[in-house]
């Protein structure tokens, strides 16, 4: 059961996960040691889940976004699983889900040009024996980025 301190920890975690158990004391008004058992407490219940450094994809040499919708052409558990080894050795991938609807995955990938998002395409997706078709949108532009979770009680 999450109270109103571990809500106002996770939403300051979100915002900053380096602060340190006296920045987060300082923050709820508990002691040092208070704050840092309070976040082992959340970390053992599951609720923090890791913390990583947010890189720009600029700096990378990343300048393509995009999101590509995958839908397979069988659902046979091999193939299906072959697929997804496969996206697992494509470095350009950063997320999939699965999905209901029109298509079976999606895709979140940063390329470095259009160029490298063609080939990632053409060379690596299409090409596998459970892709039917893709579906490609490049990002223009981020109104909202990785926004933190709405925290609130369990």
């Amino acid at each position: 059961m999450l109270d109103k301190t571990d809500i106002r920890l996770l939403t300051a975690l979100q915002e900053n996960a380096q602060l340190t158990a006296q920045e987060l004391g300082d923050i709820l008004h508990l002691s040092s040691s208070q704050a840092g058992r309070r976040r082992q407490r959340l970390e053992a219940a599951g609720y923090i889940i890791g913390y990583r450094a947010q890189l720009s994809p600029a700096k990378l040499g990343l300048h393509v976004e995009a999101f590509i919708q995958v839908t397979t052409a069988t659902h046979a558990p091999q193939i299906a699983a072959n697929f997804m080894a496969h996206l697992q050795t494509l470095p350009e991938v950063t997320n999939v889900w699965t999905l209901t609807g029109e298509a079976d995955y999606l895709l979140r990938v940063f390329c470095a040009d259009l160029k490298a998002l063609n080939a990632l395409v053409h060379q690596s997706l299409l090409p596998h024996k459970a892709v039917a078709r893709v579906h490609s949108q490049i990002v223009m532009d981020k109104i909202k980025a990785d926004a933190p979770l709405p925290v609130a009680p369990a």
